[in-house]
């Protein structure tokens, strides 16, 4: 098994930094600070990340998502909102009840651009968290009733099939997916974590994945077979979010939480894949 050790980017100031995306054609880092409730744009320099513009949300930010037009969409509490170029914004599509004790957590785009997004309960109770498909009218299609802290996602590189994440039940699970429609099939166990907790999830582009894991300072890659590949170790405990970055799409961008935390990277010899655009429009 192969080791790395990933480097400070930028550190300090963040209370839970969260979900990195890398937006290709624009070339800027994208992450959320959830309990923060922002949403932070970012250059990626050789040794740092430069911080370039910042958005504030009215309760929390839970992932983001490129549009094609260069507009941002946001998971918040009970719903999402789109952030137009411009900076300004409009409500979008509700995902849960108001008043439901929790919020809305990690997410992405399929192949398709169609945005998944799972809650996360804030009263202890288990088995009561969704994870949801936004359909093209915005209204969600629920794909799981019954986890607890719905976290990373990925797809393998033909989009045939999708990677979750269910934190409290310590598992990384698979299913068939459909590109076409979105049509997800049965659920299985790809994966059990030991020695921490499974949160964010990427794929490289040979179809291995890229998994952090909370309270370990690590993230682990794992072949499509489940075989244990290598380990990236962290400076920080709580290892959150994952995601390819840069131009060649060869630095592993990992956010973490805790008094250590902020945003760390490495070279760990695998390259993602470009991310879909959001297939929405921000305007």
């Amino acid at each position: 098994m192969l080791t790395y050790d990933a480097h400070p980017v930028l550190t300090g100031g963040f209370r839970l930094a969260e979900g990195p995306v890398w937006d290709g054609p624009r070339e800027r880092l994208l992450w959320v600070d959830i309990e923060a409730g922002q949403v932070h744009e970012g250059r990626l320099r050789p040794d740092r990340v430069e911080v370039v513009r910042r958005h504030r949300l009215p309760g929390p930010a839970g992932a983001v998502a490129c549009a094609a037009d260069g507009g941002l969409l946001v998971a918040g509490r009970y719903g999402v909102t789109v952030l137009r170029p411009d900076g300004t914004r409009r409500a979008g599509a509700r995902v849960l009840p108001h008043g439901t004790p929790g919020r809305l957590n990690d997410g992405g785009c399929d192949p398709a651009g169609r945005f998944l997004v799972g809650s996360t309960a804030l009263d202890g109770r288990r088995g009561r968290d969704v994870l949801v498909r936004l359909a093209g009218d915005g209204r969600p299609a629920v794909l799981d009733t019954d986890l607890t802290c719905s976290n990373g996602l990925a797809w393998s590189p033909d989009g045939r099939l999708m990677y979750s994440v269910d934190t409290g039940a310590g598992l990384v699970r698979v299913r068939g997916y459909d590109p076409a429609d979105g049509r997800a099939g049965e659920r299985r166990d790809f994966l059990a974590v030991d020695g921490g907790l499974p949160d964010g999830l990427c794929a490289d582009r040979d179809g291995n994945l890229w998994l952090a894991v909370w309270g370990a300072g690590e993230v682990r890659c794992y072949s499509p077979a489940a075989r244990h590949l290598a380990t990236v170790r962290v400076p920080a405990a709580y290892a959150a979010g994952v995601a390819f970055a840069g131009p060649d799409l060869a630095t592993l961008l990992i956010t973490a939480g805790g008094p250590d935390g902020g945003l760390f990277a490495a070279r760990p010899g695998a390259r993602g894949a470009a991310l879909p655009a959001w297939n929405g429009v921000s305007r």
